[in-house]
């Protein structure tokens, strides 16, 4: 039974055999059939996504006679004991959708899955589709072990089922999707590949598992294709080093031939040259004949109509020429009429435009003078009404003195701030010097630092990154960190710094000192593992060695040359100190002279000391266990490279305790300056007040008299300016008839104008047309005698042309016939006879008519009888140079072979070719195809990543999703990797059936699952018992992220299968709890009603107080 709400209402703690009918949703298991079951509540559409399982109903189908469930949209939660039916749930919804029974890991024939005893099962599921839902009908028949498929009632194959299933993105055989009871510890066996290939199926684009699969294909057939061009490559280096060996000796009987086939063929060609060249000749020497034969004609025919033309447009030339002369007189005598008349009009314009500017002018006059005599008005009004209202200014001069003497006090206070101001920016001045002084040489110790940083950089640059490190994040130790020892080391005397650096090892030069092992785990747990840097760390003691006493007095030693021990040549941190004197004993290593050198063997002897150093050498003393004899070694030191550089840090320090000084004294400078500066600005504005005040009282005593002094000013110059009157409307009316007249006459003279213009346009329009035609006449006579002297030069020297080459014509016919006999006696051929066809190229004429061509082979030879002598001596030369061949019959054999190697090896080397052609073309597809998978899905593992890590934060615990793969190009090798962290004292470690108990590994799996919900594909999920072997707190961390996932908007449907769940558990209206009953003595399904149960439980509650 299950209610929307989430609340379950159990009526009958005694489980029966028999079904339960349901109010919303509930799963009715029984033994008896019932073909009426109970109704459900309907649901909004709207709430399922599509492919969401709607219904499920089930009969003879494993524990159950009849069943029908109908699930929520958003979580489904399946509860009963075990034995009672849950997983048959899960068992009818992979089988409903055609999935394999195997999968189920019960039995491997579908037919094991109906109920004993009946001989037909029947599973249809119904699944929500917005275009109507689709209902999937499979009947197992027992005894055949068969399946019979309907959709919506009608008959079809299982294929077409497996295509609409596949259609909606539901996929029951993976285990992302659908992980039922029997298959969950096998989820952690899933390698890295299948669970990618699960993932890519579940929650990918359609396209990214066939991208992939295509990936795998082009792979191995690329591999396929390097693998045949390797063996072709190899076997065609076997053949070609096989023909080398006989090459060179069929190369030189080959050349050899050539060479004496190609004389005999030069020998027999160049008398056919000389013919050919002659023929040629001939041939050019005949054409030039005829072409100049065919334009001696010509040119005479074209003389006679130029002769004729010449003389009709000499007539047409002298008659234009008259008229022309006639039309320039009377365009003349009409140009001067129009100057005439344009002039008379120019100066009546100039007439209206004076009269006009003189009407103007009076007028701007008569406007400007009413304009001033209203204004003078109006000032005069304006200074009387000042004179009226100007008060008594008898009693302001007591006034005045007052604020004279007010204004001479506030000036002398001014003058002595001003003066106090002037003192304080000396004082500014002289301490920004000081500091600028003091930064200087702060600088400058500064720079002496870089220069050690600048070396540790250049060697060991990991260890200069974790310097910069350190410096960002001090914040994040307890105690106090140093910096390594050879920039926190400072020698007193730079030449001393050989001794340091060879007494303390380079890799505790480089070394961090730290007074705690808890900083020290900090810190390398971020440069190390985190950052990969390859650094050392070393702890200091806790009891500080820094003052540690010498065991001998100084004063001992300095009879042997020893002027200091190791400890006072350098200043350092104390925790510094203290690790150096601890592990290196530099308080007990004295630092001698060359007068120690000298006296070596007396030290050693004497002092008994385990290392001592003179000016160029260490030396090392050890005694002996068996012999107690003392054992040196001495080493000549090497040269310092890191503690050259001095820096004075007790300088330092001063000065930077006087810049602090300085500062201050600058702050207090500053802030009396401000004070000053405030009561400066104070007086001014005092001072200006009082300025103010003095002129306002000053100006009031003279300003009565100033006021009547205008009034009398602007009185007069009104009655001035009322005395100069003009009468304006006279003046216009003047000026208007005067222009009327002038206009009358303008328009006068424009009419006799126009007609002038028109008359000598019409002179100049004739006069250009005769021009023209004149022109015409003349250009074309002149080209016309041009031509004709041309061509009368050029039929004289056509003429004398003509002569010369017949001259030559009939001399070269008689040269090619001599040529022709004696070519063909060369070659062997009769005058009759024809040259055989295999030894031709094309037949041309020769001048008596017969047709004769040199032999074919002769076309690839030279063309000229210089190159011909020329290759014909190399070509004896080179023929004579080949001696000691055997005779052709020897070769034959050796010629063959080798020539049959070549064509294998072209053929070989044209399939290779192709091969290549083929791999490459395969490379292309695969980084196409590549780059349209691997981007989305790394997206995609991602996002997956991001859930699965956030999930796990939320228990306290650590988890991460990666793309793993050895090898990039290895497509079937790449997979998702799982790795998970339960306790914070360990590491990552991957999901696997061995390390993880088997809690851990139901808690990743489901978390892995919810990830995966969080990106849906799929319309569903099925997770069945996945909660058995948590803990309480896990399944309680679980549960709690299930039901917040699974319900939430959008969100794909969810089932979720357990026998048992934890008291108080969170549960959400969107939530649909499913209780599954099973037992002897259930109710039919017919006889279940919710609202009796209901009603019954309220009277036995009533009536109990009572009893």
């Amino acid at each position: 039974m299950a209610t929307p709400s989430g609340k379950a209402v159990t009526p009958n703690p005694q489980v029966s055999k028999r079904s339960l009918p349901r109010d919303a949703s509930s799963e009715v298991p029984s033994k008896r059939k019932n073909s009426n079951p109970t109704s459900t509540l309907p649901r909004p559409s709207g709430l399922f996504v599509e492919g969401s399982i709607v219904r499920i109903a089930m009969e003879n189908f494993l524990t159950y006679d009849i069943c029908e469930v109908s699930p929520g949209p958003h979580l489904n939660m399946i509860i009963g004991a075990n034995g009672t039916g849950k997983s048959s749930i899960v068992c009818a919804i992979c089988l409903g959708l055609a999935g394999k029974p195997a999968f189920m890991g019960r039995a491997d024939k579908v037919g094991f899955f109906v109920k004993r005893g009946c001989s037909k099962g029947l599973v249809e599921i119904e699944l929500f589709r917005t275009s109507g839902n689709l209902v999937i009908t499979r009947e197992i028949d027992v005894i055949k072990n068969q399946s019979f498929w309907f959709i919506n009632k009608k008959p079809v194959t299982q294929k077409i089922v497996e295509e609409q299933v596949a259609a909606l993105n539901i996929q029951v055989g993976n285990l992302c999707q659908f992980l039922p009871q029997d298959k969950v510890g096998e989820f952690a066996k899933l390698s890295k590949i299948e669970l990618l290939e699960a993932t890519e199926k579940s929650i990918g684009p359609p396209e990214m598992h066939r991208y992939h699969c295509e990936l795998k294909n082009f792979r191995e057939k690329e591999k396929q294709l390097e693998t045949s061009c390797k063996e072709k490559t190899e076997y065609l280096e076997k053949m070609i080093q096989r023909n080398e060996r006989y090459k060179q000796d069929v190369e030189r009987f080959y050349e050899r031939k050539r060479h004496l086939d190609l004389i005999e063929m030069l020998e027999a060609k160049r008398p056919w040259v000389e013919y050919e060249n002659v023929r040629q000749e001939y041939e050019g020497v005949k054409l030039i004949r005829d072409r100049v034969k065919e334009e001696v004609r010509k040119l005479k025919e074209g003389q006679i109509p130029m002769t004729r033309r010449i003389e009709e447009i000499d007539r047409q030339r002298r008659t234009l020429e008259v008229r022309i002369k006639e039309k320039a007189t009377d365009i003349k005598e009409a140009s001067q009429k129009c100057k005439q008349r344009q002039d008379l009009i120019e100066r009546k314009d100039r007439h209206i435009k004076e009269l006009q500017q003189a009407l103007t002018v009076k007028q701007n006059e008569e406007h400007d003078r009413q304009r001033r005599i209203s204004n003078t008005r109006k000032m005069i009004e304006d200074l009387q009404n000042e004179l009226r209202t100007a008060e008594n200014c008898e009693n302001l001069q007591p006034q005045i003195d007052a604020i004279t003497n007010d204004l001479r006090r506030v000036q002398e206070e001014k003058a002595l701030c001003e003066g106090e101001i002037i003192d304080k920016q000396r004082e500014k001045e002289m301490l920004e010097k000081q500091k600028r002084s003091v930064s200087d040489h702060i600088v400058r110790f500064d720079n002496l630092m870089n220069q050690k940083e600048d070396k540790l950089r250049q060697r060991y640059r990991d260890t200069y990154d974790a310097v910069l490190w350190l410096r960002n994040n001090k914040d994040r130790f307890k105690q106090r960190v140093c910096e390594p020892i050879m920039l926190t080391i400072n020698m007193k005397d730079n030449k001393n710094a050989k001794y340091v650096e060879n007494h303390i090892s380079s890799n505790d030069l480089r070394a961090f000192v730290f007074e705690s092992q808890e900083d020290m785990e900090i810190f390398l747990r971020e440069v190390r593992d985190n950052k990969k840097l390859r650094v050392n760390a070393v702890i200091a003691p806790k009891i500080s060695y820094a003052d540690k006493a010498p065991s001998r007095s100084l004063n001992e030693l300095k009879q042997y040359g020893f002027f200091s021990y190791l400890r006072e040549l350098f200043d350092a941190p104390d925790p510094v100190m203290s690790y150096l004197c601890c592990q290196y004993h530099i308080h007990e290593v004295p630092v001698g002279t060359e007068r120690t050198r000298e006296r070596i063997e007396r030290v050693i002897q004497e002092t008994r000391l385990k290392q001592i150093y003179t000016a160029e050498e260490k030396y090392v003393l050890k005694t002996s266990f068996y012999s107690n004899k003392v054992i040196s070694s001495n080493t000549s030191l090497k040269v310092a490279q890191f503690l050259t550089v001095t820096v004075d840090l007790e300088q330092r320090r001063h000065l930077e305790e006087q810049l602090k000084e300085i500062n201050r004294k600058l702050e207090t400078v500053d802030s009396g300056l401000v004070a000053l500066r405030d009561t400066n600005r104070r007086l001014e504005l005092k001072d200006n007040e009082l300025r103010l005040k003095k002129k306002e009282l000053l100006e009031r005593k003279t300003k009565k008299r100033q006021l009547e002094q205008k009034i009398s000013s602007k009185l007069a110059s009104i009655r001035l300016m009322e005395q100069d009157t003009c009468n304006l409307e006279e003046e216009e009316r003047r000026a208007s008839t005067k222009i009327k007249e002038i206009n009358v006459q303008k328009a006068k003279l424009v009419t006799e104008l126009t007609g002038l213009v028109k008359i000598c346009t019409s002179l100049h329009i004739q006069k250009v047309d005769l021009i023209l035609q004149n022109t015409t006449v003349i250009s074309e006579k002149n080209k016309l005698e041009a031509d004709y002297m041309a061509s009368s030069s050029q039929l004289r020297v056509t003429e004398q042309q003509f002569i010369e080459l017949d001259d030559n014509r009939q001399r070269l016919l008689q040269k090619c016939k001599e040529l022709m006999k004696r070519a063909r006696q060369v070659c062997n051929l009769s005058a009759d006879q024809a040259v055989p066809q295999e030894f031709q190229t094309q037949v041309p004429t020769i001048p008596n008519g017969h047709s004769s061509s040199p032999p074919m082979a002769f076309q690839d030879l030279p063309n000229t009888l210089d190159e011909i002598d020329a290759l014909l001596t190399e070509e004896r030369s080179r023929a004579s140079c080949f001696t000691g061949l055997s005779p052709l019959n020897c070769f034959e054999q050796v010629v063959e072979e080798y020539t049959k190697r070549e064509i294998e090896i072209q053929q070989l080397n044209e399939e290779l070719e192709g091969k290549k052609v083929e791999l490459d073309e395969y490379r292309e597809n695969i980084s196409q195809v590549k780059e349209r998978w691997l981007n989305p899905l790394k997206e995609l593992v991602e996002k997956i990543n991001e859930k699965f890590s956030n999930f796990f934060s939320s228990m306290q615990c650590a988890g991460e999703v990666d793309l793993h793969t050895e090898n990039e190009e290895d497509y079937d090798k790449y997979g998702i990797r799982i790795r998970v962290k339960f306790r914070s004292s360990t590491q990552l470690h991957e999901l696997t059936p061995h390390h993880q108990s088997g809690g851990e590994r139901s808690v990743s799996t489901m978390l892995y699952l919810m990830a995966l919900q969080e990106l849906n594909r799929c319309p569903f999920r099925v997770v069945d018992e996945i909660n058995q072997g948590m803990d309480p707190i896990n399944e309680r961390r679980v549960f709690e992220m299930v039901v917040n996932t699974a319900c939430k908007e959008n969100t794909s449907q969810y089932f979720f299968i357990t026998p048992k769940l934890l008291q108080n558990l969170p549960y959400s209206e969107k939530m649909t709890v499913l209780f599954v009953y099973n037992g002897p003595h259930m109710l039919e399904p017919n006889r279940w009603n919710l609202k009796a149960f209901q009603r019954r439980r309220r009277r036995i509650t009533f009536t109990q107080p009572s009893q």
